[in-house]
Order: structure tokens, then C-alpha cells, then sequence
């Protein structure tokens, strides 16, 4: 179908988005259209905004206005124990559950070796160089449970347990809510190995 060059390029810049196809960027192009110029200068001044006011930190490498980021920067957080996410976004997520109350780091990314990331295309160097304060007594490893985060979470426990410090995994397994006869054979292995005592 034939839509005039600004719609057209329009649809164009939201099907670049991840998860968007082509009919979900056709409705949000007309329904940016749709909206008043002033809603239009507010959305396109914050996309501009985050853009150029959000760097990394230089500690954790979580996404900040301010350096370090504002966990790094907070006393009142433990210290002794960094959990170690894929994305700032993972960040997000623990945050929003407010139990956990320790210190960050962001690896962007994970080691693939079926599309040639190594361990020096994510951020594990800084990692190391954080384990040099001897303040650090835990790394709680929290990357997906995929092949990539699996195998990004044995190179990480191969190279941190030699310094002597405590390598946990999250738990995986069954949901919340879920039924047993719904979960595959992977989720409840992962169950039953990572029981616990009532």
C-alpha cells in the first residue's frame, strides 16, 4: 500500500523497533499523527532527552543521568554484594521488588560463542577490577537462563571463585502460580534441584 513519504518513514522508524511489525508500526505511525503538537514536541523532546542526557555508569554500567548512578552512590546499600544482570533493564526489574539491597553490575550482554561475542565484548573487566575491594564477599549471578546466560554464568564462577569470594545462582524453576503439568521438563529439573526445606 502507498502512504505518503513522511508516513512511510514514519512506519519505517517504529518497524526498526524490537518486537514491532510492520501492522503494529502502521497504528502507532497514524496514532503519532493523530496526536496534538503539542503531545508530538513532548514525545520527541523525551526520545531526544533520553537519549542524550542517559549515559552509563562508570561503576556498574547501569543507565544514569549522574556518575556514578544513584545505587552506586547510596550508603545505605550492602556493600558486599553485587548482583550481576544482562541489560539495565534487569536492574529495573530487581528494584521494582524491593528486596534486594546490594550493589549492581550490568554486563550488556552475554558470551555467545555462536555469534562470536567473548567475554572482552561485554563488561567483565570492570567486574574483575570491582572484586579488587575486599569488601565484596558475594556475587549473586543473574543472567537469563538461556545458553548464552548459562554459559556467561560458568565463565563468570570460573573466574571469581579462585579470589575466594561466594558465587550463587538465582533459583530457577516453577512460577508462582503455575501448574506442574503446564512447566517443561527443563523447569521442573530446575525445580527440584533448587528445592527447599520447609
Amino acid at each position: 500500500m502507498y502512504y505518503p513519504e513522511p508516513i512511510a518513514k514514519l512506519i519505517e522508524s517504529f518497524s526498526k523497533l524490537p518486537g514491532i511489525g510492520q501492522k503494529t508500526a502502521t497504528r502507532l505511525a497514524f496514532y503519532t499523527i493523530g496526536m496534538d503538537d503539542q503531545s508530538v514536541n513532548e514525545f520527541a523532546k523525551n526520545l531526544l532527552s533520553a537519549k542524550r542526557d542517559l549515559h552509563f555508569c562508570s561503576i556498574c554500567g547501569n543507565l544514569t543521568e549522574t556518575d556514578p548512578c544513584g545505587i552506586c552512590s547510596d550508603p545505605t546499600r550492602d556493600k558486599s554484594i553485587i548482583l550481576v544482570v544482562e541489560e539495565p533493564k534487569d536492574v529495573l526489574a530487581m528494584e521494582k521488588i524491593r528486596e534486594y539491597r546490594g550493589l549492581y553490575h550490568v554486563l550488556h550482554g552475554t558470551i555467545s560463542p555462536m555469534n562470536g561475542i567473548s567475554p572482552d565484548e561485554i563488561n567483565v573487566k570492570s567486574l574483575i577490577t570491582r572484586l579488587m575491594d575486599s569488601t565484596v564477599s558475594e556475587i549473586i549471578i543473574a543472567t537469563n537462563a538461556t545458553s548464552d546466560g548459562e554459559a556467561t554464568a560458568m565463565y563468570l564462577a570460573r573466574m571469581i571463585k579462585p579470589a575466594g569470594i561466594k558465587v550463587t545462582r538465582l533459583a530457577r524453576g516453577l512460577a508462582v502460580g503455575s501448574d506442574i503439568e503446564y512447566a517443561d521438563e527443563v523447569t521442573l529439573s530446575k525445580a527440584v534441584e533448587n528445592r527447599l526445606e520447609l
